[in-house]
């Protein structure tokens, strides 16, 4: 199989994108992807297919190389590759690139990492003929595909837990709330405590400085999913401890304010981890560690975290003390067990596609190098 090398902007015309028009950006309509993330939705969209993007200046991500959602207004901060499809296979040419330390090369900028147009369009690659290129692409968005399906089945399961929560502990449309009497708010066998009544806040972990331990860093926890993506082993370091069945949840803003909640349920029975002094570790006592997740979840829970940092002085972050004015609705235990009979099986479901997914991006990731390099005929 022979390869031959090629400049990028012989087989790919680049721009930049652009800023949406206020006035067209608004909660509704097509996604606004900026390279990191999509970070609104517009009215209007500027490419109807998905494009490869390389991108351009930010912070912490310059020189990623990613493929934008169809149908999507992509901002400034990205460049997009518009491929010849007679010479480039789009697909492979995210995979190609990917593989290049763009930044490391290209970087440009002073205070901020930068790369343009201008750096980027004589950046050679080596590329194989049309066919293998698809047939390389075919193989590794196979592994993409499941990985994206296990994705999209971890969302719904994890909507599905919290909407029940939702109907049952927020709106009070729990089974038999029909018959039951509420009185100033508080159903009949249930109790309205605050949260350190039925929650340990940052509770005491025993666990050695000196251990190798399980480790997880701010950045690993998501915004709007309980999994955990990259808890690595590390040795003794200090930090919040935890175990399985605690919600790690954000104490400094922008993370609070964007919602960084997890779920720890990625360790093997009786192991206990740490990571940031940046999160709270919520641990339940008298409810369940799903229903402590999903309160963690509510937006009432969040605002009151964010409302107690009023008027402090210094860095922001909540303290453990702003919890104990904030009541929270103990339901009865027949309830609490009805729950904990629907969300248990769907926490372990979600854990299990999690792991699936682990072995996935790890056998990607071994095979994508050698059939970068042609080492791997196909």
């Amino acid at each position: 199989m022979s390869w031959r090398s090629v400049r990028l902007g012989e087989i790919a015309t680049m721009k930049y994108g652009k800023l949406p028009p206020k006035e067209k950006s608004g909660g509704e309509g097509f996604p606004i992807f900026t390279g990191y993330r999509i970070a609104g939705f517009c009215d209007e969209y500027l490419y109807d297919e998905p494009e490869v993007i390389v991108v351009a200046r930010g912070v912490g991500g310059t020189g990623d190389v990613k493929m934008s959602p169809e149908k999507s207004w992509i901002t400034n901060l990205a460049i997009v590759l518009s491929v010849d499809v007679a010479r480039i296979d789009k697909r492979f040419l995210l995979y190609r690139l990917g593989q290049e330390p763009l930044k490391d090369k290209l970087n440009t900028g002073a205070a901020q990492a930068q790369i343009t147009i201008e750096n980027l369009q004589p950046y050679p690659i080596t590329i194989p003929s049309i066919d293998t290129q698809r047939r390389i692409a075919d193989i590794l968005f196979s592994y993409d595909d499941l990985i994206e399906n296990n994705r999209r089945r971890m969302a719904l399961l994890e909507e599905a837990a919290r909407q029940l929560y939702r109907e049952w502990f927020v709106r009070l449309r729990f089974p038999g709330y029909e018959h039951t009497r509420i009185t100033n708010g508080v159903p009949e066998g249930w109790e309205q405590m605050p949260a350190p009544e039925a929650i340990a806040i940052n509770p005491r972990t025993p666990l050695s400085d000196d251990d190798e331990n399980w480790w997880v860093e701010m950045a690993d926890l998501p915004t709007n999913s309980m999994v955990i993506q990259n808890a690595v082993k590390r040795d003794g370091r200090s930090g919040s401890k935890f175990r399985n069945g605690d919600t790690l949840f954000a104490r400094i803003t922008p993370c609070l304010e964007n919602g960084k909640t997890a779920f720890v349920n990625f360790m093997p029975e009786n192991e206990v981890g740490r990571g940031s002094t940046e999160f709270i570790v919520l641990r339940s006592m008298s409810l369940t560690p799903e229903f402590v997740y999903c309160l963690a979840r509510t937006y009432d829970f969040r605002e009151h975290a964010i409302k107690s940092m009023i008027g402090a002085s210094g860095r922001q972050r909540v303290q453990e003390s702003c919890f104990e004015k904030f009541l929270i609705l103990v339901p009865s235990r027949s309830l609490l067990g009805l729950f904990g009979e629907s969300s248990e099986p769907v926490f372990e479901q979600i854990k299990i596609l999690h792991a699936q997914n682990q072995k996935l991006r790890t056998a990607r990731d071994l095979l994508l190098p050698r059939l970068m390099t042609g080492e791997i005929a196909v």
